[in-house]
């Protein structure tokens, strides 16, 4: 079929030019239809309003860039369109979050992968990506970051490393993975404490068998 090139152009302008100058209503509604369709991967209306002009940097009332939006929802297809069109992946909420981080904290690997890729930072000041990897014991994504070049350990904003937050989980194979990759087992936060306090505190006697092999110390 014969498209015409310049009228489609136009056509596609036409489409932004309404787009960039809807009423506020009409902007309102376009921008809650576009979260609305990020978070229920509705992905042909995403690409569409994309394509339109809505910008993929877009930040929910939450606080969050719909990229986060995706993820936290599990908009696989809504979140390749986004990245596709551009989406940035070293912003951050309006907690200090970023895609990676909120990626590593729910284990998704590929995704993870995927993000360092397109230049998501591994190491950031305060709560990192392989922190918040550490807190629910997703070792595969740990084992990742720290091959990646995160800093294995890298402190909280209360002092708290990435080993002492898989203690607290009790994820001992992780907390293993993370003295084998470099962590400081009398690493102390800002209360004084280390991975073995923690351990003792919470009854963890395996995990605290480990730690004392280790050198761990209160």
């Amino acid at each position: 079929m014969f498209i015409d090139r310049a009228r489609f152009g136009l056509a596609l302008q036409a489409l932004v030019l309404g787009l960039l100058t809807a009423s506020p209503v009409q902007g309102q509604r376009l921008y809650e239809d576009f979260i609305l369709a990020v978070a229920n991967d509705r992905v042909d209306q995403v690409r569409d309003m994309v394509d339109r002009g809505m910008d993929p940097n877009t930040v929910s009332p939450s606080g969050d860039p719909v990229l986060m939006v995706a993820i936290q929802t599990n908009s696989d297809g809504a979140l390749n369109v986004l990245l596709k069109a551009g989406a940035k992946v070293d912003v951050v909420n309006r907690n200090g979050d970023s895609p990676l981080m909120v990626a590593a904290l729910n284990g998704k690997l590929p995704l993870v992968k995927r993000l360092v890729t397109l230049g998501a930072p591994v190491n950031r000041t305060g709560w990192t990506p392989l922190i918040y990897a550490a807190t629910n014991g997703h070792s595969n994504v740990v084992a990742y970051l720290i091959d990646a070049g995160a800093n294995v350990n890298a402190e909280s904003p209360n002092g708290s490393s990435a080993l002492m937050m898989a203690t607290r989980g009790r994820f001992q194979s992780t907390v293993e993975l993370l003295i084998a990759k470099g962590a400081t087992v009398n690493h102390r936060n800002q209360d004084g404490a280390t991975a073995l306090t923690w351990a003792k505190t919470r009854d963890y006697s395996e995990i605290a068998a480990v730690l004392r092999a280790r050198g761990g110390v209160e």
